[in-house]
């Protein structure tokens, strides 16, 4: 196996081992999916190719805080419902190979709206802005991915706040990185 580590910044991987490959994707599903399939295309071990996605999300309940290792994640900022209505399937939604329980909502709004929190919390737990599309590019190509999310925030008022967060958040991923990898 070899390892492709992939954040949407490159602050989430700051503490990533050094000889652990990186892939900082930018912000939001499209420049996630785009970075993820190119770099999954022209990779020169792609028939060993294993990607980790690390990162920070929103909290969408109270309870929910730490680090989670995703089961499901949703594409909630498109509109499946009327598409079924059409006959189409939307695939908004991923199952990952595991037995983790925890739900990931991605979307390219930064959730800050406790409106908007509370709707989603209705159907995940957690909310980030690319989990979803780089899960989709690896299905789509047949790569094995997993996807780590830290809660850096409560996707409230308080979101603004994530750059304090997010180099004790990176530090925790890089914990879990080391544990994944047996070192």
């Amino acid at each position: 196996m070899h390892l492709l580590v992939v954040a949407a910044i490159a602050a989430e991987a700051a503490h990533v081992p050094d000889d652990v490959e990186v892939l900082v994707t930018g912000v939001g599903k499209t420049l996630a999916a785009v970075a993820v399939t190119r770099a999954i295309c022209e990779h020169p071990r792609r028939e060993e190719l294993a990607v980790v996605n690390i990162g920070t999300a929103g909290a969408l309940r109270p309870d929910v805080t730490g680090l989670h290792e995703i089961g499901t994640v949703v594409n909630h900022d498109l509109s499946a419902e009327p598409i079924r209505q059409l006959g189409l399937d939307p695939r908004d939604l991923i199952e990952l190979p595991g037995e983790h329980e925890a739900v990931l909502a991605s979307g390219d709004l930064f959730v800050t709206d406790p409106a908007v929190r509370d709707a989603l919390a209705e159907r995940a737990g957690l909310v980030d802005m690319e989990g979803y599309a780089i899960a989709l590019a690896c299905t789509e190509l047949g790569v094995p991915v997993h996807l780590v999310k830290i809660v850096s925030d409560n996707a409230d008022e308080t979101a603004h706040d994530w750059s304090a967060a997010v180099d004790g958040c990176a530090r925790e991923l890089a914990r879990w990185l080391e544990d994944f990898l047996g070192r």
